[in-house]
């Protein structure tokens, strides 16, 4: 149940607000003046700080935390990038519906993901496209344009997807297409901003998510957490900022527009930043306490505990470390009654190999490790992938690699068991007991990162979102789980014929 939106601020200190979303925008990327001198430019005249997000770094779920100032567990946006068509609106407040609420007009420019999102009623002029590349990103600032130089709006997003594109399909950040990609989002931010007159409107620069140097996003890579943050033109204060995070832009756009404080944000508004006198400073942290207060009232009240509001100078941080006590609270309860279970299910087969402990289990326990130290030598060293979502371009690429490589690295493994015993020499039926071992222990060590996924974060994901690295470790080990033991079963027989001949 979404908590009800407050009162709206006041009066706006600006004429507008434009906001440009460049999609994928790495922090490293928008700092290179060769690259992107019109955002450089913007940055030394006005606002501009490092911003922090939080995985998923996917864009729906940036959109989202951007749009609603929740982070991803809160903000009832969509956790992974759905297809269109399986996308749904917001349920909770939005800086869209707080500024038409305030009786102001909105436009959106951009991706056809926003059309889903953000709920259309509070939409006043649009323009959607299902293209990502320059000639897209061309359309969309020329449907915008117009809007900046009528004047006829007062909170317009503007969503630049080229650099993005080019992570996805012209070789990632290292490539030359990359930086080609974002001067080009940089030109037309330049025609954005000529559009604009600065001493009365207000720009604001930002991207959703970065890109790992390989391509692609969506874990929790350090690299595709943090973005740039430029806020310049009328009631901004210009100076370096240091760092904000992500949940902070949709309060602190809506406080420049005087609408309310969207109902679930997490954030804070960065009055630092802006030219509110003293009185309005005072009114936008009573709103913010009265804002916080119901937050935190609906988050106990929807997982079942209460934690009591350790009071400071910062509201918004002592309600969030309400938050977070709660959700530990409910945490540890549900993990008392799972880390037994993961227990038991790790203890049982180290019991098992203790008490049959000899030369066998030795060579059995080393030939599982040479199938893990096979399998992520291929995986991080060779091929360079990340241990995150990051490196997953789609479920077939994710199981396919993943069962190529178990395939290899139990083979290999198998083979230096299988040596090293002397298994081809042993009876038909000894050989397939050592090859049915290896495929157990291999099994058992591949189980660790599941059950430490299981007693910290649960099965399924449920009321809160599961630790990223855990949870991809553990889905990768269920992939090579499957393989290894289908793997096993042909080895197994592989074995037996092997030994059969060898003995003739």
């Amino acid at each position: 149940s979404p908590p009800l939106p407050g009162s709206s601020l006041g009066q706006p200190i600006t004429r507008r607000v434009v906001f440009v979303l460049i999609d994928a925008l790495r922090l490293d990327t928008s700092l290179k003046r060769d690259v992107m001198p019109v955002l450089n430019d913007l940055r030394e005249q006005g606002a501009s700080a490092t911003m922090h997000s939080r995985p998923p770094s996917y864009s729906e779920p940036g959109y989202s935390v951007l749009l609603t100032g929740a982070w991803p567990d809160v903000s009832d946006g969509p956790a992974v990038n759905l297809d269109y068509d399986d996308i749904p609106a917001w349920t909770q407040d939005n800086l869209f519906s707080a500024v038409h609420r305030a009786g102001l007009t909105t436009a959106v420019s951009g991706y056809y993901w926003f059309e889903k999102l953000i709920p259309q009623s509070d939409v006043s002029a649009s323009f959607y496209t299902s293209g990502e590349d320059d000639a897209a990103d061309r359309q969309v600032v020329s449907a915008a344009l117009p809007w900046l130089k009528e004047g006829s709006y007062q909170f317009v997003l503007i969503h630049i997807d080229q650099v993005d594109y080019a992570g996805h399909h012209e070789g990632g950040p290292r490539d030359p297409r990359w930086d080609a990609a974002a001067g080009r989002a940089d030109s037309l931010l330049g025609e954005i901003a000529a559009a604009l007159d600065l001493d009365q409107d207000t720009l604001f620069v930002c991207s959703d998510h970065g890109q790992i140097d390989r391509g692609g996003h969506g874990g929790q890579d350090p690299i595709t957490l943090i973005e740039p943050f430029v806020l310049i033109g009328a009631g901004v204060k210009p100076g370096h900022y240091g760092d904000v995070q992500m949940v902070d832009v949709a309060p602190t756009l809506a406080a420049l527009l005087g609408a309310n404080i969207p109902a679930s944000s997490q954030g804070r508004v960065r009055t630092e930043m802006l030219m509110f006198d003293p009185g309005q400073v005072a009114a936008i942290q009573h709103a913010s306490q009265a804002q916080q207060s119901q937050l935190l009232e609906a988050y106990q009240a929807a997982i079942g505990q209460h934690v009591v509001v350790k009071q400071g100078d910062d509201i918004v941080a002592a309600h969030q470390a309400a938050m977070d006590a709660a959700r530990s609270a409910r945490l540890a309860s549900e993990r008392l009654l799972r880390t037994p279970v993961a227990l038991i299910v790790i203890l049982a087969p180290v019991v098992v190999l203790f008490r049959k402990r000899g030369r066998d289990v030795a060579w059995l326990l080393g030939g599982a490790l040479v199938y893990i130290t096979l399998f992520n030598l291929r995986y991080a060293v060779l091929d360079g992938r990340t241990y995150s979502l990051s490196s997953v371009y789609s479920a077939n690429d994710l199981i396919v690699y993943s069962a190529v490589t178990a395939f290899m690295a139990m083979a290999l493994s198998w083979l230096v068991v299988s040596l090293g015993l002397g298994a081809f020499r042993r009876a038909p039926r000894q050989a397939t007991e050592n090859t049915l071992g290896l495929t157990l222990v291999t099994v058992c060590f591949l189980f660790l990162p599941v059950m430490w996924s299981y007693a910290l974060d649960g099965l399924i994901t449920t009321w809160m979102l599961p630790d990223f690295t855990r949870a991809f470790l553990a889905f990768l080990s269920l992939i090579q789980i499957l393989m290894v033991a289908v793997v096993g079963v042909i080895l197994t027989g592989l074995a037996a014929v092997i030994a059969i001949f060898a003995r003739r």
